[in-house]
């Protein structure tokens, strides 16, 4: 079992994307209200004094959309700040990305995750619920922002759906030939929505691997992740490819990662929630922060006994919550 130093933090649960793995339509969300969330106090405390003298020095932090989070540039800043943290980053939808690039460089972080789950807008938009004006070009220019700006690694996060954008596997994988880019093949999860693509299921790792080593060839890389992402490259590419297999190999074993909803539920595991912990309301009851310390010590304790639920021959059962909802 890996040591368990990275902590996975929603700073909300509202999207500007409904992504159909994500958000399905259909579902009625009941988003957290405000004075729900843990305030930006209420979640510095945490890290400097819960989650840090127990042993987190890594954090990333998600949502929802992150970059929806009133003044996340400064919280950004506040969190670098502390000595101990170790490595920052952020997995956004970019699309708000390009304005605040820069800022958010400035602030401290340092690695970005962006989701470009297609290279064509048609496809981009149909994924991501976008009945309006297309979406696609605003994520590309925040891609480049961060590019530009110096984020190292950009990693790029594809979710490949059969049928809706498995044919554009090579096109992506390309993208890493000429760039210092990271693109990272997710197998998809039917989360909350089994149904959602028919009886289409997913895309193995394996056979993503196999149509980009008979086209080009793959290598190993000298880039190891955070994760537990396989990494290999195209030989002679500037970046690398990353493969999540959570469907077709489970990965349990090399867990290094809690997730901190933005509501303030400490939870183990993405799909188990045995011993998850109600942080924010112990904080708001005046539990002293050594005392939340070792409730969590004592959930790291079990977290090597915790797996996904009930899962099966690479199936997932029926998980009523979203992947919006549980922070991805």
């Amino acid at each position: 079992m890996n040591q368990v130093d990275y902590l996975r933090i929603s700073l909300i649960d509202r999207c500007n994307f409904r992504c159909q793995y994500c958000m399905p339509q259909g579902t009625e969300l009941d988003y957290i209200l405000k004075q729900q969330l843990l305030t930006d106090d209420e979640l510095l405390t945490l890290i400097q004094e819960v989650f840090i003298p127990v042993g987190f020095t890594r954090f990333r932090l998600t949502g929802g959309e992150p970059l929806l989070r009133p003044g996340v540039v400064d919280l950004v800043s506040k969190i670098a700040a502390f000595p101990q943290t170790q490595d920052l980053s952020m997995t956004t939808n970019g699309f708000l990305l390009a304005p605040v690039a820069q800022n958010l460089y400035d602030a401290g972080l340092r690695r970005i995750n962006i989701s470009l789950d297609s290279l064509d807008a048609d496809t981009f938009d149909l994924i991501i619920g976008n009945r309006g004006r297309s979406r696609w070009q605003d994520v590309w220019n925040g891609i480049q922002a961060a590019y530009h700006v110096g984020f190292d690694p950009l990693k790029l996060n594809v979710v490949v759906i059969p049928g809706v954008n498995d044919h554009e596997v090579l096109d992506l994988a390309a993208l890493t030939i000429d760039k210092h880019w990271h693109v990272r093949f997710i197998e998809f999860m039917p989360i909350g929505n089994l149904r959602l693509f028919g009886d289409r299921g997913w895309v193995s790792s394996a056979e993503l691997r196999r149509q980009i080593s008979d086209h080009w060839g793959l290598t190993e890389s000298q880039i190891r992740g955070n994760g537990p992402a396989e990494v290999l490259k195209i030989p002679g590419a500037q970046g690398t490819l990353g493969f999540i297999s959570q469907m077709s190999e489970c990965f349990c074993d090399r867990c290094n990662r809690m997730r901190l909803n933005a509501d303030g539920w400490l939870r183990p595991c993405l799909l188990n929630e045995t011993g998850q912990i109600d942080l924010k309301t112990a904080l708001r009851h005046g539990v002293i922060t050594t005392q939340l310390q070792e409730q969590v010590r004592e959930l790291l304790e079990i977290k090597p006994e915790i797996n996904f639920k009930e899962r099966d021959s690479g199936t997932t059962a029926a998980y009523t919550r979203t992947m919006s909802q549980i922070g991805g």
